[in-house]
């Protein structure tokens, strides 16, 4: 399960009534280790000097890889992360998060970081399994 939703929150949802704060609340309480980290980089992203940021540490453990699994191959969290930190995400691997300034998307920086070459590039033995 990807998510930790409350009974009361189900209820909305059920109901028609889950806005964006709800939900990004419980992504945040759901997944932690993946809240830091888009955190991070989203925070970081906002220097003026830099095209992006990214995360590219691997996770402490299989959980947390998970965390970060869930949290950006799901459209609907990955959405609401986007929408709530103003930033686009971007992912590499398991575990290399970036986040790009809005107006960077469709950029040479944002273009060469999601190509299949910076993905190939970015492979290496020890994370074929990941």
């Amino acid at each position: 399960m990807s998510l930790d939703v409350s009974a009361a929150l189900l209820e909305r949802a059920e109901a028609g009534q889950v806005d964006d704060a709800e939900f990004v609340d419980c992504v945040r309480t759901s997944l932690p280790y993946a809240w830091t980290v888009v955190s991070d980089v989203a925070a970081r992203s906002a220097d003026p000097a830099l095209e992006f940021a990214d995360h590219a540490v691997p996770p402490p453990s299989e959980a947390e890889r998970g965390q970060l699994l869930r949290a950006l191959a799901s459209d609907a969290i990955r959405g609401g992360l986007e929408r709530h930190f103003g930033v686009k995400l971007a992912f590499q691997n398991c575990h290399r998060v970036a986040a790009f300034k809005l107006g960077a998307v469709g950029g040479d920086t944002y273009r060469r970081f999601i190509s299949p070459l910076a993905q190939v590039r970015n492979q290496s033995p020890e994370l074929r399994d990941c």
